[in-house]
C-alpha cells in the first residue's frame, strides 16, 4: 500500500500532471466564456438574421405529438431528436476551435520571433581579445593624430 501511495505521489508531483490540471481548470473557465459568447451574443444575431429562428427549439417529437417548445416536450417525457441543440453545439465547437486556433497561431508567431532573435545573437560573432585590443590601439592612434 505504501509503495502505491509513493508511486501516486511521484506521479502527481510530475510537472506534466500539474500542467494538465491547470489546463483543465482554465479550459473549464474558458468553456463558460465561450458558452456565454455563443448563447448570449452569436445565437441571437443568427436568430435575427434567420428571421427569429431559435435553434434550441428545433426538434422532432418521436411520440407523434406536436409540442410548442423542446422544454414542453421534455416535461411531457416525450422522446425527441433535438437537432437544433446539435446545431448550436456545432456552432459552439467551431467558435471554440477557431479561438484555440488563433491562440496557437499567436503562440507560434511569438516562438518564431524568439527563435529569430536567438539566431541573430548566435550569428553575431563575439570579438576576440586581440580584436578588442587592436580596436583600442586604433582609437588611441586616431586620437593622437587629431
Amino acid at each position: 500500500m505504501k509503495k502505491m501511495a509513493s508511486e501516486f505521489k511521484e506521479f502527481i508531483a510530475r510537472g506534466n500532471v500539474m500542467d494538465l490540471a491547470v489546463g483543465v481548470i482554465i479550459g473549464g473557465a474558458f468553456s463558460a466564456i465561450v458558452t456565454s459568447l455563443v448563447n448570449d451574443l452569436i445565437m441571437p444575431v443568427i436568430s435575427l438574421i434567420t428571421g427569429g429562428i431559435d435553434f434550441t427549439n428545433w426538434f422532432v417529437s418521436l411520440d407523434g405529438t406536436r409540442y410548442q417548445t423542446l422544454a414542453e416536450a421534455q416535461a411531457a417525457g416525450a422522446s425527441v431528436l433535438a437537432y437544433g441543440s446539435f446545431i448550436q453545439a456545432v456552432i459552439y465547437f467551431l467558435i471554440l476551435a477557431f479561438v484555440i486556433f488563433m491562440l496557437v497561431k499567436g503562440v507560434n508567431k511569438l516562438t518564431k520571433i524568439k527563435k529569430k532573435e536567438e539566431v541573430k545573437k548566435e550569428e553575431t560573432p563575439s570579438k576576440s581579445k586581440e580584436e578588442e585590443l587592436l580596436e583600442k590601439i586604433l582609437s588611441e592612434l586616431k586620437k593622437k593624430n587629431k
